[in-house]
């Protein structure tokens, strides 16, 4: 079986899609904790699941920040 395909049981993010992530978030922080953490526009001017995640697809840094926030919100 190629490794890519194989179960990552100890990988927090496997599984979990952007939106699913960012969803989790929100409902824990809200979106002005969230512009606090990770002060970008799409968390600060009016905020949405939309825009969050076209910004994120696009900006590979600033997904990494929403990814590893998520990953210590686990630990929490």
């Amino acid at each position: 079986m190629n490794t890519l395909m194989q179960s990552q049981p100890n990988n927090p993010l496997h599984g979990k899609t952007l939106e699913m992530i960012l969803n989790e978030l929100v409902d824990k922080y809200g979106w002005e904790e969230l512009a606090d953490r990770i002060p970008v526009n799409c968390f600060i001017s009016n905020p949405s699941i939309k825009s969050s995640l076209t910004f994120f697809r696009k900006t590979p840094w600033a997904r990494k920040k929403v990814e590893d926030l998520y990953v210590e919100s686990l630990e929490q």
